[in-house]
């Protein structure tokens, strides 16, 4: 009886501490991220939705009226650390995979005189990293959703101009500590802005500017805790030539597009923890990162296969409170159909 009962009660003090140990898992957690940011300012930055580097050349320019499918492959690698003070720091590899399937549509509505489009992205990512010394080693896993549902464009003789309204959603998989998250909880408002500028009337030489600004949500699935990345202003653009070459028997010339691309971005606001399970403590963090990038883009269109393929890599410099690395894109958008400008009686 006595054994029964010692047997009784140390299974109720082992089920009690197990049950404790679980509930103290997130607490940890958050002690754990909170100290970090609080104690050095390098790793207060939480990432946002926007992928850094997405839109190149001629980044303020609608694609003509159509209807394009797209693949995309992404791959982010960084070892290094930047802190305010310009410090480097040495970390373990980083290395994201990123693969998109999407599409993009232009039609001959017209709304202000522009053309209406939009815009979707289903990726799946492997190593999503959500701040700057927070990352998963998951394998490849259905991430967060890109939708444009608005996108205007209008041309004019020496220069393009657009506008859109874009949304994320946190279809990712996402639990606060996670070690196998493929989405960073976040749901996000963009807006954005650009133009591309003709340097010459024959609009070979282009220059372009793309400002977009995301506005962030609380991240979800953190139970009582909150955590709300900043929001975040992002520049992307570049400087190239086109070259247009006629093609035998094909009424579709070949375009091939190269040149220096950059992206700039900034944390505009502060990023906000607080933790109600560890005596309700805030964090607010005064320090805001920044990023610029430089490097070089080719697209070619290829009238056989009404496709164009895009290659991009850019390598960043004066980080500020994150990581610095190196950015590759390549992406192939086969052109289902061309739509014809309606005639006007």
């Amino acid at each position: 009886m006595k054994k029964a009962q010692k047997y009784l009660l140390y299974s109720t003090n082992t089920l009690n501490i197990v049950t404790w140990l679980k509930k103290c898992k997130a607490i940890l957690f958050s002690v754990s991220v909170g100290f970090l940011l609080y104690t050095n300012s390098v790793n207060a930055q939480l990432k946002g939705t926007h992928l850094l580097g997405d839109m190149g050349l001629q980044s303020g320019t609608q694609p003509p009226p159509s209807f394009m499918p797209a693949v995309a492959l992404y791959n982010y690698q960084t070892s290094k650390l930047i802190m305010a003070d310009g410090e480097k720091v040495t970390i373990p590899d980083i290395n994201m995979f990123l693969l998109g399937i999407g599409a993009n549509f232009v039609t001959n509505v017209k709304i202000l005189g522009a053309n209406y489009g939009g815009s979707v992205l289903i990726a799946f990512a492997s190593s999503r990293i959500e701040g700057d010394l927070i990352s998963t080693k998951s394998s490849l896993a259905f991430t967060d959703m890109y939708i444009q549902p608005l996108q205007l464009g209008w041309q004019t003789k020496r220069a393009d101009f657009t506008i859109g309204y874009a949304i994320y959603l946190p279809t990712g998989k996402y639990e606060l500590g996670g070690d196998n998250n493929a989405g960073i909880g976040l749901f996000s408002n963009e807006f954005s802005a650009g133009s591309t500028y003709y340097l010459d009337a024959q609009k070979k030489w282009n220059t372009s500017a793309l400002l977009s600004y995301a506005l962030n949500s609380k991240k979800k699935n953190t139970g009582n805790n909150e955590i709300k990345p900043g929001s975040l202003l992002t520049i992307e653009g570049g400087i190239g030539k086109t070259w247009v070459k006629t093609v035998k028997d094909n009424a579709m010339p070949m375009i091939i597009n190269a040149g220096m691309v950059y992206y700039m971005q900034f944390k505009t606001t502060k990023d906000k923890m607080t933790f109600p399970e560890i005596n309700n403590t805030q964090f607010e963090l005064s320090n805001k990162d920044q990023i610029y990038a430089l490097g070089a883009e080719a697209n070619i269109f290829i009238p056989s296969i009404k496709s164009n393929i895009g290659l991009r890599w850019l390598g960043e410099l004066g980080a500020s409170n994150r990581t610095q690395g190196n950015s590759f894109f390549i992406t192939l958008a086969p052109c289902v159909k061309f739509f014809e400008p309606k005639k006007i009686k």
